[in-house]
């Protein structure tokens, strides 16, 4: 009978309680899709990461990343390459000749990572080859030909066919310069990898420093979702080099990511702390347009504890209410855009700056829902205590003589 009286209580005032309910479904909307975004951009640039450079899982020599010097090179290489063929569920093995490195033009120097790559491999693990704006990955018969990023490109005044001096240590530590010609120019989300790396055949680089030398063992996997599993298999095996996967690679990347659902659930709180002042005031009003009838039903023999429970229920049922049609249109907004996209061009320079695509794909995890609802009850119920607590305060002789 309470949630009946509830529910009847609600819409005696229609107007009072549509403005509360669409509030708190408006709120919502954007509490949702402007987290779908935030959580699409997080995502945008994991993927982006994984697919431009860092793969799932790297291996280096344990003292690489002190200087990224050409001496640091994985001992017995192959032997690894041959143990990580008999691996399960890999989609592909890339192993790279990297180091640092000048790359120079007739006009201008820049800082680079020399990349020595085999092209078919690289294309098991990486979609560089997918990002060409101009020429070809490697389908060149030149030995010295480089393929280098758009904003380097810009930097160094070169196109098509220019001609490039790498200017790197070699392993007996004299210097070496290293003439290419560039066969293709490519652009990814991050305009900062774009101006940084250059690749050459692994073969004419190796021929260049002497003898072969693996830097870097990039993997992909074909279920991303075994990444912590393979990650130890792979520590467990080859306990004297710096096995990592992408998020102990790149731990700023990951924490981007994590950050992102905690803004979500930041901002969703922060909108239902709005909304209980509202449901607040609103229960406060319908208490004291009710004063007769509480002191009434008082009078009667209805109990203070469930006059209580009548007004919590009547704010959580506007809470809910208002709640729901908020997550439904929050949640088909996320589910029709996830398909469509989001155009952010206008953004776009933004963006690679940050290493994220320029259409972005709204999604929240499905665990949000649930938990929403219950920050929902939870708000809905705080935001009761206080009219409740006047309602059974409520003197029913006095109360039924009120005008």
């Amino acid at each position: 009978m309470l949630f009946a009286l509830a529910w009847k209580n609600i819409w005696r005032n229609k107007t009072r309680s549509l403005i509360v309910i669409l509030a708190i479904a408006f709120g919502l909307w954007g509490g949702l899709f402007s987290g779908g975004l935030m959580v699409a951009l997080g995502d945008s640039m994991v993927k982006s990461a994984i697919d431009r450079d860092l793969a799932h899982i790297q291996i280096h020599h344990p003292k690489y990343d002190e200087n990224k010097s050409i001496q640091r090179f994985i001992p017995q290489a192959e032997e690894v390459l041959l143990k990580l063929k008999t691996v399960q569920g890999l989609a592909g093995i890339s192993a790279r000749t990297r180091f640092l490195g000048m790359a120079s033009s007739a006009t201008s120097s820049y800082p680079v990572q020399i990349c020595g790559i085999n092209a078919q491999q690289e294309k098991e693990v990486t979609t560089i080859y997918q990002r060409l704006v101009a020429g070809s990955y490697f389908n060149s018969p030149k030995e010295n030909a480089i393929v280098i990023g758009q904003k380097l490109a810009q930097r160094l005044n070169l196109r098509l066919h220019s001609k490039l001096v790498l200017g790197f240590e070699g392993l007996d530590g004299e210097l070496i310069n290293v003439a290419c010609r560039v066969v293709g120019i490519y652009r990814t989300e991050s305009s900062r990898f774009d101006e940084s790396h250059v690749f050459l055949k692994s073969e004419f680089l190796v021929s260049n420093i002497g003898r072969p030398a693996i830097h870097e063992i990039a993997i992909r996997l074909k279920n991303s979702s075994q990444l912590t599993e393979k990650t130890n298999l792979l520590k467990s095996w080859f306990p004297d080099l710096l096995v990592e996967s992408w998020k102990e690679r790149s731990p700023e990347t990951a924490f981007i990511s994590d950050m992102m659902i905690l803004y979500t659930y930041f901002f969703l709180v922060f909108i239902l702390f709005a909304v209980l002042f509202g449901i607040t005031n609103t229960m406060f009003m319908s208490v004291v347009d009710r004063v007769r009838e509480l002191g009434m039903l008082m009078a009667i023999g209805m109990k203070r504890m469930r006059v209580f429970t009548m007004i919590l229920l009547e704010s959580i049922m506007l809470s809910i209410t208002g709640g729901f049609v908020g997550v439904i249109i929050g949640g088909l907004t996320i589910f029709l855009t996830n398909h469509t996209g989001i155009n952010l061009t206008i953004f776009k320079a933004s963006l690679e700056f940050f290493g994220s695509s320029s259409v972005l794909y709204p999604t929240l995890p499905p665990e949000l829902y649930a938990y929403l609802t219950i920050l929902i009850v939870f708000t809905a119920s705080a935001a009761a205590i206080m009219p409740a607590i006047k309602a059974i305060r409520l003197e029913p002789a006095r109360a039924i003589r009120t005008l």
